[in-house]
């Protein structure tokens, strides 16, 4: 007998139209080092002054871009950007959406170029219950922002990470830090897919590891309309999900996207990597 976690999962609807939209990266990855609304690395000596890249619309897509500072629509700074003790958000531009990932929440808007300006359209959410209301409140106030127009600027910081900014009809601007996506990586679209994940892992043979356990996998298919139509076999999975973290006696269906690793692969790895796009399904089963 297995109990539902106290999360909504996707309804047949809403998995149709997040099949292409959201998107979500790692939430296991070390948060970045603070910096000032100015976008200098605090603790570190003064960069030379943050140049525009010429050519932005592609630094929007071939980074990830993590949330280090928030200014109201006075400019002063806005400390609500990230709840404590969770990964702070991501925005990840692909295929003319924009997602906000490391919330409670996936929320996606469409968007469109026009020179230094992002004419966002209001986009879809998934409507799982959050654990508490600072983090409710932050993707109320995250997913209003993004419809609407605003300017938005990619900046070179000598020895640091390209730094985003996004500013709004209001006033109010965000700053980012930006991480080569996946793609960027590996080299490649990838190839994405739905993976149910068991709630216990299973013994495997993992190259020159001892006793290892393997997460046990099954790919699940759905039609355009997101309907499930059927699933394959329970399998290990040789390596981790990149960006899941798996939790005894949680089953989850997940939206990955799978990388051919470049060669030569090394003895004790995959040949190929599963990196987390969403979290689409999630039930506590003991």
């Amino acid at each position: 007998m297995h109990t539902t976690l106290a999360l909504k999962t996707l309804s047949v609807a809403g998995l149709a139209a997040l099949m292409t939209a959201c998107a979500s990266g790692p939430r296991d990855a070390a948060p970045p080092a603070p910096v000032s609304m100015s976008g200098t690395v605090v603790g570190q000596a003064q960069a030379p002054s943050a140049t525009v890249l010429p050519a932005m619309a592609p630094q929007l897509t071939t980074h990830d871009w993590e949330m280090v500072a928030m200014a109201d629509t006075q400019g002063r700074s806005d400390t609500r950007w990230r709840v404590p003790g969770e990964q702070p958000p991501r925005l990840h531009f692909e295929d003319g959406r924009v997602s906000v990932q490391n919330l409670c929440n996936a929320i996606s808007s469409s968007y469109q170029l026009q020179g230094q300006n992002l004419t966002l359209t209001q986009g879809v959410s998934t409507r799982r219950a959050c654990p508490n209301s600072t983090w409710m409140d932050l993707e109320t106030r995250m997913a209003r922002q993004l419809q609407g127009t605003a300017s938005y600027e990619v900046r070179s910081n000598a020895g640091g990470p390209a730094l985003l900014v996004l500013h709004f009809a209001d006033g109010s601007r965000w700053e980012l830090t930006g991480t080569p996506t996946a793609q960027t990586r590996y080299g490649s679209a990838g190839q994405r897919m739905f993976l149910e994940v068991a709630p216990d892992r299973m013994a495997c043979n993992h190259g020159v590891v001892a006793n290892a356990q393997c997460l046990k996998v099954r790919e699940i298919y759905y039609d355009n309309n997101g309907v499930r139509q059927s699933e394959g076999p329970w399998q290990p999975l040789y390596g981790e999900i990149e960006g899941f973290r798996h939790e005894s006696g949680m089953r989850n269906i997940v939206r990955v996207n799978r990388f051919d690793r470049p060669q030569p692969v090394p003895a004790d790895a995959s040949a190929q990597a599963y990196v987390l796009d969403m979290v689409v399904e999630s039930e506590r089963v003991r």
